[in-house]
């Protein structure tokens, strides 16, 4: 992990699309490989609802999948040639402002008074961290999953600041649920909750370490881990570790800040703004993000103008196949990036 390096960015006064401001905003992130003089060189990858910037690290495990085979020299997003970028969300937990972070004017948690952020607030969060970094355009915008609204949300709010993007696992809108409505079955009923200000209390660990093994499961992690546990009570052991993990660095009050953030997002309107090709990537099993979105989704695109390219990955690891099982698309993903360097369109669309 020599090649990667961890670090922070902070800057003041970012107001926000609904019109509250942040006083400082802190935005944790890692790199890998080296910026160009002309600072054109960069691909920004987007992480998922409940990861973080480590996704890009080799060898390390993401329950949205850990992209270490797709990142690195000579992967399909290539450190030897690009200056890759993985930045912390705005709202998200590992390192960056979020409710768990002081408030400058009142010297506490901001706990249940975090300002509603939208996905154009994270974007443009990000692009400020980029210019920083001295990027001045990207290759490509990847992500799975969040990640992917942040991908397409890319191509809509700064259309010219890249070359390509390749959202993964994902929609250009947000899974019909009520996210918020379901988070607070898991929390309402715990003690400490106390409306999201429960810093002072007994924290939520266990009512987080709960929902993490739910989702997880649905994410098809426990069919994952059969290929390693055969036993199921060992399998169910290993389930809880993973999640109890997760809760130890986790904040569950970031789930509801990029919850509601995702109650607004909505490029399916904005995609003539698109200018850029789209790789749209679905897994056959995702219960979250069907492949049965693939029409309507390449339709829309194809009916603005749009260059989008369909790749589903045959997989058994449902949401997590864009990790577990990377080498059924990393040639479609190698492909888009070379197109995207060599200055041509992807040719590819959904038939």
């Amino acid at each position: 992990m020599s090649d990667v390096i961890h670090a922070s960015f902070t800057f003041s006064d970012f107001h926000l699309q609904g019109g509250d401001s942040l006083p400082e905003v802190t935005l944790a992130y890692a790199t890998r490989g080296t910026l160009a003089p002309d600072g054109r060189n960069a691909i920004l990858v987007t992480h998922g609802y409940t990861s973080g910037p480590r996704m890009i690290e080799p060898g390390v495990a993401s329950s949205e999948g850990a992209w270490s085979t797709l990142v690195g020299p000579g992967a399909p997003i290539d450190t030897d040639r690009y200056f890759v970028v993985c930045s912390n969300m705005l709202g998200s937990s590992f390192g960056s402002t979020n409710a768990a972070s002081i408030d400058p004017g009142s010297g506490r948690w901001y706990g249940s008074r975090f300002p509603r952020i939208s996905v154009p607030d994270i974007v443009t969060a990000q692009r400020r961290l980029l210019e920083h970094l001295g990027v001045t355009h990207l290759r490509a915008v990847v992500g799975p999953s969040y990640g992917g609204f942040q991908a397409f949300q890319w191509a809509v709010t700064f259309p010219d600041f890249m070359d390509g993007v390749a959202p993964v696992v994902t929609s250009p809108l947000p899974p019909a649920s009520d996210r918020i409505e379901g988070l607070m079955k898991w929390f309402g009923p715990d003690p400490n909750w106390n409306g999201g200000d429960y810093y002072d209390g007994g924290g939520v660990h266990e009512t987080l370490t709960a929902l993490r093994v739910d989702t997880l499961t649905r994410y098809g992690l426990a069919d994952s881990l059969a290929e390693r546990f055969a036993d199921p009570a060992e399998r169910d052991r290993e389930l809880r570790r993973i999640a109890s993990a997760w809760a130890d660095v986790f904040d569950a009050n970031s789930l509801f800040i990029l919850g509601r953030a995702m109650e607004d997002y909505d490029v399916a309107r904005d995609f003539g703004r698109i200018r850029v090709p789209v790789l749209y990537v679905l897994s056959r099993t995702d219960a979250l993000f069907p492949p049965t979105l693939a029409p309507g989704v390449m339709a829309g695109l194809r009916a603005a103008g749009v260059d989008a390219e369909y790749v589903e990955i045959d997989s058994e690891h449902g949401h997590l196949a864009s990790g577990a099982d990377a080498d059924k698309w990393a040639p479609a993903l190698r492909r888009f990036i070379d197109t995207l360097e060599a200055g041509g369109r992807s040719g590819s669309a959904y038939q």
